[in-house]
């Protein structure tokens, strides 16, 4: 089981990895990481959604409401173009958290 500590620390890079790639709405961002992760990052509506509207604020999001295949309305999310320059940073950031551990750990990695 993966510490609520970690999983705070590592949603705001998540959730715009997922972004990357694409416009999303919450519950689709939730299962994407779920599967992702082989269902090891578990999270709910009450702990993205908080995340969703501080990087909105942030200006690293935007969003627009549009109405789904379903008929219901849903806010969509993607990167704004200063949120595209900041996910660079969350990324570099996180690769060197990652080789730092990995060296420490003794896992061979490749630099990217």
């Amino acid at each position: 089981m993966i510490s609520r500590e970690l999983i705070a620390a590592s949603t705001r890079p998540l959730v715009m990895a997922v972004l990357a790639r694409g416009e999303n709405y919450g519950y689709a961002i939730i299962q994407q990481v779920r599967e992702l992760s082989g269902g090891e990052l578990e999270w709910s509506e009450g702990m993205l959604y908080p995340v969703l509207h501080r990087l909105e604020q942030e200006k690293v999001i935007l969003s627009r409401w549009a109405k789904a295949e379903n008929g219901r309305k849903r806010k969509y999310y993607r990167l704004s173009v200063s949120g595209t320059r900041a996910q660079q940073s969350e990324k570099e950031q996180w690769l060197t958290v990652h080789q730092t551990l990995a060296s420490l750990w003794g896992i061979q990695t490749c630099s990217t």
